[in-house]
């Protein structure tokens, strides 16, 4: 669940809700995605959460892939952990945990203040239920089991659960003496920073490190939690420091690692912010630990890819605009164009009409490709290569529609091996790409919000582009016209049948490789949208505006050109136009804003 459709869809909607049930809906709408096969493929493709290796740090000889973890009290019924273990989370804190299961309170949630009160009645599944979630989830982050109970249930917590937790945390008020406990596993202990003081710091000593709590009475919990962060290093506390809360905007995280936290956990800024607020983090502090990056050679494979699909559309663009037909295509109808043309004129600008919908798509494509190269392989990112992979394959593929009725076009063949050892070196010699997106955007700020939109906008722009590749490549193999085409020929397809029987499958050739073109350059809009919006890529909002041009402007005039104007036929064009403003809109000032 993405910040832009949490944001502009689900949270306006569970804001309406009682804290118990929206956040058990959330949970479980989520929990149901990571379930479905391949559901953490799904969730990675929306969402994006991988690590870059600059963020690992270590904490009591624990590795973790960065500082950033969730607060147990997001989800003490465990309702939604195996979609939080997909989510981009270093760590997840379960609990608490205690011996028998309780009810308890829920928390109070004000939407419009943005804030959350957890009562100190806290929930609980249980022991015996806590092992069965975790044990059929099997969580890749590491666990900070956080325990209740007396000396003695604390000792069988423990032991029942040694083998799944990384870390026990256990309340100030509870602990006796690390002593006590008969685990070789790291105890952190809890407490309210107010109750941080000079009495009580010899006994967080003999720990292995210390929790501070948010505290609902204070008015400024980030401030707050800053401030004991340095009384502890003032005081000389060497062991790791975790907060919790006090994090509502990247800003929030910066400043608590900066002051000494070790690591963070975010709680109601979690449920405010959106569920990338992880991912932001993780973007804020990469910028403030990336050095120069060296260019990857690869990239120019890559370039070189994208500027022959280029050329290629340039080419047919050409010929849909002059000839239309090529003297191999002559050659297998057995018949020249002036023979269709004096049969029916309307045949053989619809055939241009098909031939320049896939010239500007290929250009279009073309210019998404050499800027992904150019701007994001050539800087190491991995999102930048797995998006050219995912479209040039998936493109390459296509070809095979090409033969649905029966004629096969060897210049496309010819031009596809032109391409893959271009797109082959480029893969093989980018394949060690790691590097992840940085960000200047710490604040959830007025143009970070509006953005959302724009991203909404570009996502649905990419799908629709997907999904029309797909009918169109479906028509072109099944019934190749489809009813506003034959009003517009003015012909049934019988007809065209007994004119010549070869004319329908070079039309069929024509829908279904341009439907294949539609589905690759989709993915490339689709994966950029999802994956590229980065406040201060100002090349992301120049490959989509620059990118967007030809197809629009070719697909649209040649309908105005030759007559095609039929409103629900052009109804998808018109949609999709009015999604590509709005992307453009409400997205510029965010690409365009350096620093906050």
């Amino acid at each position: 669940m993405p910040d832009w459709s949490y944001h502009q869809i689900f949270k306006p909607v569970i804001k309406h809700l009682s804290s118990t049930t929206s956040r058990e809906f959330i949970h479980k709408s989520m929990n149901m995605v990571a379930s479905l096969p391949g559901g953490h493929h799904i969730i990675n493709f929306l969402g994006r959460e991988e690590s870059s290796p600059l963020l690992t740090t270590e904490v009591s000889n624990i590795h973790f892939n960065h500082t950033v973890g969730l607060s147990g009290k997001i989800d003490p019924m465990l309702s939604g952990t195996k979609a939080f273990s997909n989510l981009g989370f270093s760590f997840l804190e379960i609990g608490p945990i205690t011996i028998a299961s309780k009810k308890g309170t829920p928390p109070v949630v004000n939407f419009q203040e943005e804030d959350i009160t957890f009562s100190n009645d806290f929930e609980s599944i249980g022991l015996e239920a806590t092992k069965r979630k975790l044990h059929k989830l099997k969580p890749q982050q590491k666990l900070l089991m956080r325990l209740v109970g007396n000396e003695q249930e604390l000792n069988t917590l423990m032991s029942e659960l040694d083998e799944l937790a990384d870390v026990f945390i256990i309340q100030a008020d509870m602990a006796i003496n690390e002593n006590i406990f008969s685990t070789t596993k790291p105890i952190y202990v809890a407490t309210p920073i107010q109750s941080l003081n000079d009495h009580t710091l010899d006994f967080f000593e003999t720990f292995d490190g210390i929790v501070l709590d948010e505290d609902w009475l204070t008015t400024n919990i980030t401030d707050d939690l800053i401030k004991k962060i340095g009384y502890l290093k003032t005081s000389e506390f060497t062991k790791p420091i975790i907060t919790v809360g006090g994090v509502k905007e990247p800003n929030d995280a910066l400043l608590l690692l900066e002051a000494g936290a070790d690591l963070i956990m975010l709680s109601n800024g979690y449920v405010f912010a959106g569920p990338g607020l992880t991912k932001r983090i993780n973007e804020a502090v990469l910028t403030t630990r990336q050095e120069k990056i060296t260019p990857e050679l690869g990239w120019k494979y890559y370039w070189l890819f994208g500027l022959f699909i280029f050329i290629g559309g340039i080419i047919a663009l050409i010929i849909s605009l002059t000839s239309v037909l090529l003297p191999y295509d002559e050659q297998f109808l057995r018949m020249n164009k002036e023979s269709i043309w004096i049969f029916n004129e309307r045949i053989l600008l619809f055939m241009s009409h098909d031939r320049m919908t896939l010239a500007g798509t290929m250009i279009s494509g073309g210019i998404v490709y050499m800027n992904l190269a150019s701007y994001g392989v050539k800087k190491g990112l991995l999102w930048a290569k797995q998006a050219i992979d995912l479209a040039a394959i998936t493109g390459f593929l296509g070809i095979f529609l090409f033969i649905g009725y029966g004629y096969f076009d060897w210049l496309h063949l010819l031009f596809w091996l032109l391409l893959l050892p271009f797109y082959v070196l480029g893969f093989l010699k980018t394949k060690g790409l790691t590097n992840t997106p940085t960000s200047t955007n710490t604040k959830n700020h007025k143009i970070w919000k509006q953005s959302l939109f724009g991203q909404l906008a570009f996502v649905m722009l990419g799908f629709s582009f997907v999904l029309g590749g797909v009918i169109i490549s479906y028509i072109g193999v099944t019934s190749v016209f489809v009813a506003t085409d034959l009003l517009y020929i003015c012909m049934p397809p019988e007809v065209i049948q007994m004119f010549n029987e070869r004319l329908t499958p070079v039309i069929a050739h024509d829908r279904a490789g341009f439907g294949s073109a539609l589905f690759s350059v989709g993915l490339l809009v689709l994966t950029v949208s999802l994956w590229g919006f980065q406040q201060g890529n100002k090349w992301v909002w120049w490959t989509l505006f620059i990118g967007g041009i030809p197809a629009f402007i070719t697909g649209i005039s040649i309908h105005i050109a030759i007559g095609y104007t039929t409103f629900i036929h052009l109804l998808p064009a018109y949609i999709v136009l009015i999604l590509f403003f709005i992307g453009l809109i409400w997205s510029y000032r965010f690409f365009q804003k350096r620093t906050d």
